[in-house]
């Protein structure tokens, strides 16, 4: 067997005078300006580079100092510190705000017996609620049940009286805007501080006429006209003639949840910069002022043969009323005044300021 032994290569580097090829140093980035750089590559949120910044701010102007760091940025030194352990000097991914969804959830501990004898009871009393069948599903199989088992039974086969109804309800509880609710307005004694709207339908053979109403909460103010279409703009051109009969701007406006208070109806209270409060649904005492009007205006008024198609004749014989309304007719609830006299005798103004007549329009 051969054995050959190789020897290092006899290789010579050139000389020169100068040494061209030395090789650059190295800058390294500091601390701060690397985790800068990370936060853009990891494409941080506004958020989380705001803790950044916190740590950047200890690590330079707050010389390792966690209790000057919180009050520089307004925060708790446990905020800090939670932060702080979590980036471990340079973790910048870590500083998102993670999920606090539990690691283990609850399960859904209804066993095949208990979903078969449920899905049965349901099946065969489809109106009874779900403490019903609790308490039909002990008396038949002497056996505890709560109603969150069986709601989610009834949610897994759709076990509802109406399945699209049911569906059509949730929807639109999906895309339902939140509200404000009356019951949330810290009501004032205040003259014109909240008026509520309200609409009475008028059906007249196969004609159908809309009465807009209006009245002051404090004041007891009433006011009212017809209208042919019961539409958002109809609302709002009443809005303006509300706003033009007072002189004053409004402040709180009630209505409940008809279509016609959307769309341009809310524009015009942008517009009024007044703030738009709505009643519960199915819940008219939540606006028992104004449903109290209308009482008085049908009970007092219309139904004494004053109904007509015409919009212009009834709004005209409308406004001879109200002026009898607000200027004649002692009010109960105003220690036996009439609205302008409370009025007047509140403010102390002039009488001129209220007229019940504004400039006409088609219905």
């Amino acid at each position: 067997m051969q054995t050959i032994y190789l020897s290092p290569p006899n290789i010579v580097q050139p000389i020169f005078k100068y040494n061209l090829f030395k090789r650059k140093p190295i800058l390294l980035l500091t601390k701060t300006v690397r985790w800068r750089k990370q936060a853009n590559l990891v494409n941080l949120s506004s958020s989380a580079r705001l803790r950044l910044e916190w740590m950047i701010f200890y690590q330079t102007v707050g010389k390792r100092n966690a209790y000057l760091t919180a009050k520089h940025f307004s925060i708790t030194p446990k905020t800090f510190y939670k932060w702080h352990k979590r980036f471990d000097n340079g973790k910048v991914r870590l500083l998102e705000e993670q999920s606090r969804r539990p690691n283990k959830t609850r399960d859904w501990r209804v066993t095949m017996v208990e979903e078969s004898r449920i899905k049965q009871l349901r099946q065969d009393k489809i109106h009874y609620g779900k403490k019903k069948l609790k308490k039909l599903y002990f008396y038949t199989y002497k056996e505890t049940i709560s109603t969150w088992k069986i709601e989610r039974v009834i949610r897994k086969h759709n076990l509802y009286p109406n399945p699209i109804k049911h569906a059509q309800y949730q929807s639109k509880l999906k895309n339902q805007i939140k509200k404000n609710r009356i019951q949330n307005l810290d009501i004032q004694d205040e003259l014109f501080f909240l008026f509520h709207l309200d609409t009475i339908v008028i059906y007249w053979g196969n004609v159908k006429r809309y009465i807009l109403t209006a009245c002051d909460h404090t004041g007891k103010l009433g006011y009212a006209r017809m209208y042919t279409t019961k539409s958002a703009r109809s609302a709002q051109d009443f809005l303006y003639r509300l706003h033009y009969l007072i002189d004053t701007p409004l402040a709180h406006i009630q209505t409940d949840n008809g279509s016609e208070f959307y769309g341009e109806f809310e524009e015009a209270i942008t517009r009024l910069e007044a703030v738009h409060w709505y009643s519960r649904n199915n819940t008219p005492k939540d606006n028992a002022v104004v449903e109290r009007f209308n009482q008085t205006l049908q009970v007092e008024w219309l139904n004494d043969g004053q109904m007509t198609t015409n919009t212009d004749k009834f709004n005209q014989a409308l406004t001879v009323w109200l002026e009898e309304y607000n200027f004649n007719r002692p009010h109960q609830t105003l220690d036996y005044q009439t609205p302008i006299e409370y009025y007047l005798n509140t403010l102390q103004v002039n009488k001129s300021l209220l007229p019940m007549w504004s400039a006409r329009t088609d219905g």
